[in-house]
């Protein structure tokens, strides 16, 4: 039996005023005012970096409770960071309790293995059609 994660998204007829719906949540996207909108929501880009870094704490979370390391609250700032030579995302992780280089290295390691950030790496393979 498959297993599908699904996000359903309506673009209303207001500006860019979206709305999704994910299971028996829902969220509101919009873009700022200057880019049209009318800033109801985070845009698409601030819930994929949102997706990011929940997806990297979560799962650095189940590798130290399956290790039984104390790493105490997780944080992950995600950013966009746009130069010359394009544009690239930078992760800056940390936690609230002391960590040995032995676990920052293997923590480190664990991060890339997010499932968000490999669908984002270009590890998932996207379907597109309009019906």
């Amino acid at each position: 039996m498959a297993n599908n994660t699904t996000s359903k998204v309506v673009l209303t007829t207001k500006n860019y005023l979206a709305e999704a719906k994910m299971r028996n949540h829902f969220a509101v996207i919009d873009e700022p005012v200057n880019f049209g909108g009318d800033d109801n929501g985070p845009t698409p880009v601030e819930y994929l970096l949102t997706a990011i870094g929940g997806c990297v704490a979560i799962t650095l979370r189940m590798y130290a409770e399956r290790k039984g390391w104390d790493v105490g609250e997780i944080t992950v700032n995600v950013s966009q960071v746009k130069n010359e030579n394009g544009s690239y995302l930078k992760e800056e992780i940390s936690f609230s309790k002391e960590i040995d280089e032995k676990q920052k290295t293997k923590l480190l390691e664990i991060a890339g293995k997010c499932p968000v950030a490999k669908m984002v790496k270009g590890e998932t393979e996207i379907v597109s059609s309009i019906q």
